[in-house]
């Protein structure tokens, strides 16, 4: 099973899930943990293969978008957590796509943060070449070159050194089962694009996350549900950047306020 760690809050019901990207691990939501456990019952959990979960590659399936996904809803079922709020950055917005089309019944609301929510063209042209370099390049160089590509400038300085500590955990054996996980993404990405999202959505970008904040832009529409908040000044992994903005944002929409 996954590691993870909960924070119980005695007063609270509602359960919050965090699910990290690709190379990074729980971590990255350690400026979260303050402010939402004032409201709510926290889960945080690495992912297989990253972070306290580098030693659990699944129980010997392929890896798959709907086996990882499994993986998540094991610890909700070891918790007792019938239902959560899910709040996932980067491709961890993919991942909790995936639960959703899963267990809709499980999920009460979504927050996606720098979301993936389909390939513009530069991203497609830095996926066309980590597939031609990932097997030449080592993997913690072309991740650090990656990193800088979607997280540019002085500004994303500690997000990038933060991504790059924790992939450190991540071995390039996994890095190459996940980096497999493209094709599969890409088919279900354009599936979800076509459909009204199934519960409350949010998507909190960075107003400087060149790479992904066009098509949030575009799957955002209060009549399909999907709202859509952007932070100013900062860029891909806001929650970092700017996180007294982003818990402020977010705590609020789960806590059902209205968004605007």
């Amino acid at each position: 099973m996954l590691a993870y760690k909960t924070f119980r809050n005695p007063e609270a019901i509602a359960w919050v899930v965090f699910i990290h990207g690709a190379g990074g691990s729980s971590a990255v939501w350690f400026k979260q943990l303050r402010d939402f456990r004032v409201h709510f019952n926290l889960l945080l959990l690495d992912l297989r293969g990253h972070g306290r979960s580098s030693g659990y590659h699944g129980n010997g399936e392929p890896y798959t978008l709907r086996a990882i996904g499994q993986d998540v809803l094991d610890v909700l079922d070891a918790e007792g957590i019938e239902n959560a709020h899910f709040v996932g950055v980067s491709l961890g917005t993919i991942l909790i796509r995936e639960i959703v089309d899963m267990v809709p019944d499980r999920v009460s609301s979504v927050i996606y943060a720098g979301a993936v929510a389909g390939f513009t063209i530069p991203a497609k042209a830095l996926i066309t070449a980590g597939q031609a370099l990932r097997l030449v390049i080592p993997f913690r160089t072309l991740y650090a070159t990656f990193a800088w590509i979607i997280m540019p400038g002085a500004k994303a300085a500690e997000s990038r050194r933060i991504f790059r500590r924790e992939a450190r955990q991540v071995a390039p054996d996994e890095f190459h089962r996940w980096w497999h996980l493209v094709p599969e993404v890409r088919q279900r990405l354009s599936k979800w694009s076509a459909r009204d999202a199934v519960c409350r959505t949010l998507y909190l970008m960075g107003s400087r996350d060149f790479m992904f904040l066009p098509l949030a832009r575009r799957q955002a529409d209060p009549s399909r549900n999907a709202y859509l908040q952007v932070i100013d000044g900062v860029g891909h992994v806001c929650n970092i950047e700017r996180p007294a903005v982003f818990n402020e944002m977010a705590i609020a929409f789960l806590s059902g306020k209205k968004v605007g």
